[in-house]
């Protein structure tokens, strides 16, 4: 039979500078060889399960394409990010111009055309005036349907070390005490979804020619998102052949 022997639990995260008063998690460790690998293993594919489910990068949870759309592809698009900060509309528009532009095929940022601050709605006389002054094609729109920030305790995550020192009261005493007021920390989640579409401008009002919506994903890294999703739009609208396949 396997014996259990008690364990020493070291904080990783005992630098932040704030007391806790949450308790400490305190378990034994199984030292049956057999048994310790079958639960390792099961411990991995459980994490990897919910790791998955777990926000994670941004991928289409919806993509359809306008049957009746008879066109083909565009040769001169304009890029509008509608919402968001000034400084990620633009880094956004500059990454889809350069993911989408072609040989034949052009692309350009609205700010160029119709730079505005934070949170500044742009006229839509002004919108279709700058569509049929540039002659512009299509028009991708990108929209933020959901932005959310949690802020959440993290208590302190623990090490489990066996000690030698758990037969006297007072060794046991000096061992758990740092544990038990060890400090966690606050940690913020963001966690934003994005719509995406592409409008023909043959028609007088536009057509809708494809529209895609993410699932709701990690957003705490802004570039890196910015890129994420470009990519996973661009390699859409190329599988929807609504823009011509890029160089390989």
């Amino acid at each position: 039979m396997p014996s259990l022997h008690p364990a020493i639990v070291h904080p990783k995260n005992a630098n932040r500078g704030r007391l806790s008063t949450a308790p400490a998690k305190i378990r034994y460790t199984q030292l049956g060889g057999t048994e310790l690998q079958k639960l390792s293993a099961l411990l991995i594919v459980a994490l990897a399960a919910v790791a998955s489910f777990a926000g994670g990068s941004p991928k289409l949870a919806l993509s359809w394409k306008n049957p009746n759309y008879t066109g083909g592809t565009f040769q001169n698009i304009l890029v509008l990010a509608i919402n968001g900060q000034a400084a990620n509309r633009a880094e956004f528009e500059d990454e889809l111009v350069a993911a989408i532009t072609r040989p034949g095929e052009t692309a350009a940022p609205s700010y160029e055309f119709l730079p505005r601050p934070n949170a500044t709605p742009i006229a839509k006389s002004d919108l279709r005036w700058v569509v049929r002054k540039q002659k512009f094609d299509a028009i991708v729109t990108a929209l933020v349907t959901k932005n959310t920030k949690k802020t959440n305790y993290v208590p302190p995550d623990i090490v489990y070390t066996p000690v030698a020192y758990y037969d006297t009261f007072y060794g046991y005493y000096d061992a758990l005490v740092p544990v038990v007021y060890a400090p966690g920390y606050m940690q913020t989640e963001k966690q934003a979804q994005v719509e995406v579409n592409i409008y023909s401008t043959a028609k007088p009002d536009g057509e809708l020619v494809w529209t895609g919506t993410t699932n709701v994903f990690d957003s705490n890294s802004v570039m890196k998102v910015i890129k994420d999703l470009v990519k996973l739009v661009t390699k859409e609208l190329e599988r929807q052949n609504v823009i011509a396949p890029g160089l390989k």
